[in-house]
C-alpha cells in the first residue's frame, strides 16, 4: 500500500519527483542566505495587476495550486507567482459582485438639441438686450401688431435711461401733429403712432366732425389720414395714414395699472401748433373723474369761436366747465392727473414713463382762465393736466378697428 502511494505521486516528497517546494531549493549565491528566509525566486516577479474598482483578485497557484488539484492557493512562500511550468500558475482575476453604486460617473456635457437649444438661445439673447427683446419680437409679428409691454420694459438706451432727454429722443419719432378741418374751421391736436402700418391713436374731440385730416410726422413730412373708428364715451379715436411710408416708428404701450402717484412722466405733443414740444412732471393723482361732451356739434362750435388754431373741447372737472359748455350729452372717464405742462394742442399726445412706455393719452388741461366765461386763447397751463390711461386705450382698440362704438 505504501509503495503504491509512492508510485502514484500522492506523496511528492519521493525521490523521483523532487521537492514539493521547488522555490526552496538551494540557489547558488555569493552571499550567505538566512535559512529562516526563503531565497528569492529564480524569475522576475510579475508586475502588479491593475483592475477596475469592485473586482476581487485571487492569486493563482504555484506547484500544488489549483492546477495540481489543490485549493487554488499557492503552496510556497511565493505562491501565486508564475513559474512558467503551468498555465494555471499565472495570476488569475475573478470578478466579484459589483460594489454598491458610488454616484454617477462623470460624463461629458451633451449639447442641447432641438427646441431646448432654441429656448436657451432666446433666453440668452433676452438677457443680453433687455427691454429691446419685446420690441424686436413684436416687429416680427406684423405691421399691425401693437407694441405693448409692462412699465418696467425700457425702450430708452441704457446710457440715457431715466432722463427726459433720453425719453424724448426715443419716443418723439412716434408722436405726430394732427390738423383736422371741418365745416366749423380747423384745429390742431396730437397723436401717437401705434403700428408701423400707420395706425394712430388720438382723442375723439381732435378729429370729431372732420372732413379732412392731415398728419405731420416728426421728420416734417405730411400725409393724409382717414378715421377708422371713434369712441366718444372714452374720447378716443383711431385714424390711419393713407399710403403710409416705410420706417414708421411705433410707440410701445405700457401698463397704466403700474403707474403710481409721484412717478416722473414726460408729455410730448403740439401745443398751439408747436410740433414736438416736450414737457415733464409727475403723476399727481389717479382716477380723476373728467367729464367730456359726446355731442360732435359742441366741439365744432368751440372750434369756430376759439380762434387759437388749436383743438378746443369742453370738459368738466370739480363741478366746473372748461373750454366752453359741455352740453347735455356727456360722459365721464377716470383719468391720470399730471403736473406736466399741457396746453391746447397737446390733446391726443403721449404721457410717457421714464422707460419710454406710453402710459396715457393726454386729453384735457385745467386753467384758471379756461372756464366757460373766458377765452380759451388766454388759457395757460397751471400744472393740472389729465390723460386717459393707456390700459383703457388698449382695451378699446379692437372696437376702434371695427369702427368704434359711435359707428
Amino acid at each position: 500500500m505504501t509503495e503504491s502511494f509512492r508510485r502514484s505521486g500522492e506523496y511528492p516528497q519521493g525521490d523521483d519527483h523532487g521537492s514539493a517546494y521547488p522555490q526552496q531549493q538551494s540557489h547558488p549565491s555569493s552571499s550567505p542566505v538566512n535559512p529562516e528566509w526563503p531565497p528569492p525566486p529564480a524569475y522576475q516577479p510579475a508586475p502588479p495587476v491593475h483592475v477596475e474598482p469592485g473586482t476581487t483578485v485571487w492569486p493563482g497557484s504555484g506547484h500544488g495550486g489549483a492546477g495540481n488539484g489543490g485549493d487554488g492557493y499557492g503552496a510556497g512562500p511565493y505562491a501565486g507567482q508564475p513559474d512558467g511550468s503551468d498555465a494555471t500558475g499565472s495570476t488569475a482575476a475573478f470578478a466579484a459582485p459589483p460594489a454598491p453604486p458610488q454616484g454617477p460617473a462623470p460624463t461629458r456635457p451633451r449639447r442641447a438639441k432641438g427646441p431646448f437649444a432654441l429656448l436657451a438661445a432666446v433666453a440668452i439673447v433676452a438677457a443680453a438686450i433687455g427691454g429691446g427683446t419685446a420690441y424686436g419680437i413684436q416687429e416680427l409679428t406684423g405691421n399691425d401688431t401693437v407694441a405693448s409691454s409692462s412699465t418696467s420694459t425700457s425702450v430708452v438706451p441704457t446710457s440715457q435711461k431715466g432722463t427726459v432727454s433720453g425719453v424724448a429722443k426715443a419716443v418723439s419719432p412716434s408722436i405726430v401733429e394732427i390738423s383736422a378741418t371741418s365745416n366749423a374751421g380747423s384745429s390742431t391736436g396730437s397723436g401717437v403712432i401705434i403700428t408701423t402700418g400707420g395706425e394712430i391713436i388720438t382723442n375723439n374731440h381732435v378729429v370729431s366732425g372732420a372732413s379732412a385730416i392731415k398728419v405731420r410726422l416728426n421728420n416734417g413730412k405730411s400725409y393724409t389720414a382717414s378715421v377708422v373708428g371713434t369712441d366718444s364715451k372714452k374720447d378716443l379715436a383711431l385714424i390711419k395714414l393713407e399710403n403710409a411710408p416705410s420706417g414708421l416708428k411705433r410707440a410701445t404701450l405700457g401698463d397704466s395699472a403700474g403707474v403710481q402717484v409721484g412717478d416722473q412722466v414726460v408729455a410730448i405733443g403740439s401745443p398751439e401748433g408747436l410740433t414736438g414740444t416736450v414737457t415733464s412732471g409727475i403723476v399727481s393723482a389717479l382716477d380723476r373723474d373728467v367729464t367730456v361732451s359726446t355731442d360732435e356739434s359742441q366741439g365744432q362750435q368751440q372750434q369756430q369761436g376759439g380762434g387759437s388754431g388749436s383743438e378746443q373741447w369742453p370738459f368738466e372737472f370739480g363741478g366746473r366747465q372748461f373750454n366752453g359748455d359741455t352740453g347735455s350729452s356727456t360722459t365721464t372717464y377716470k383719468a391720470l392727473q399730471t403736473d406736466a405742462s399741457l396746453n391746447p394742442g397737446n390733446s391726443g399726445g403721449a404721457l410717457i414713463d421714464m422707460n419710454g412706455n406710453i402710459v396715457g393719452i393726454n386729453s384735457a388741461m385745467y386753467s384758471a382762465a379756461s372756464d366757460s366765461s373766458s377765452s380759451s386763447s388766454s388759457a395757460g397751463s397751471v400744472g393740472l393736466g389729465f390723460a386717459i390711461p393707456i390700459n383703457t386705450v388698449k382695451s378699446d382698440l379692437a372696437s376702434l378697428r371695427a369702427g368704434g362704438s359711435d359707428s
